[in-house]
């Protein structure tokens, strides 16, 4: 198993095994990339193998330790990231074109170009994998609230269904108060 970046396609006959596991420069980089504080550790094994006549699919496992702020807190929080990876090349992928496209049914379908790009695709997967909204150990619940100036704000006793009987029963019946 080699630690490469890069695999050209036309030397995969057979199943070919892979491994990364960037230094502290290269994860540093990933980081940056990312907008995260930092990623302590990450490897991004597997494997890929002939799939049909002209197809190749990937199969891998990424690791990873990574450092995010507490989206409450600011505090850094600790995750540890274990995520499948699947991907099948195609030379007969067809990029959507035009303005407004659909996501396509298969996301791991990509592309089969000259080379597969491991960094590229571990990069990929671990900001896929990445908590939207990391929270540190103890942070309390943040209600917020949002209107324009001079609009009452919508509560959840408002979203209720029958919130709007409620408010024409007390109308109807003059009792104004609020609860």
């Amino acid at each position: 198993m080699a630690d490469v970046t890069l695999l050209p396609t036309d030397r995969i006959l057979a199943a070919t095994s892979f491994a990364l596991t960037p230094g502290a420069d290269e994860r540093a980089a990933v980081a940056d990339r990312l907008g995260i504080h930092g990623v302590r550790k990450l490897t991004f094994r597997g494997e890929v193998v002939p799939a049909g006549a002209r197809d190749l699919k990937l199969e891998g496992v990424l690791g990873a330790t990574v450092v995010q702020s507490c989206v409450v807190t600011g505090d850094p929080v600790t995750t540890r990231i274990d995520e499948p990876v699947t991907r099948l090349f195609s030379p007969d992928y067809q990029e959507p074109e035009g303005d407004e496209v659909e996501m396509p049914d298969d996301d791991a379908l990509e592309p089969l170009t000259a080379e597969i790009e491991l960094a590229r695709i571990m990069e990929e997967a671990l900001a896929l994998a990445l908590p939207p909204w990391p929270r540190s150990a103890g942070a309390e619940p943040v209600d917020i609230t949002v209107t324009e100036p001079g609009s009452t704000p919508v509560t959840d006793e408002d979203t209720k269904p029958f919130a709007g009987l409620k408010n024409l029963r007390d109308k109807l019946s003059g009792d104004t108060s609020e609860e």
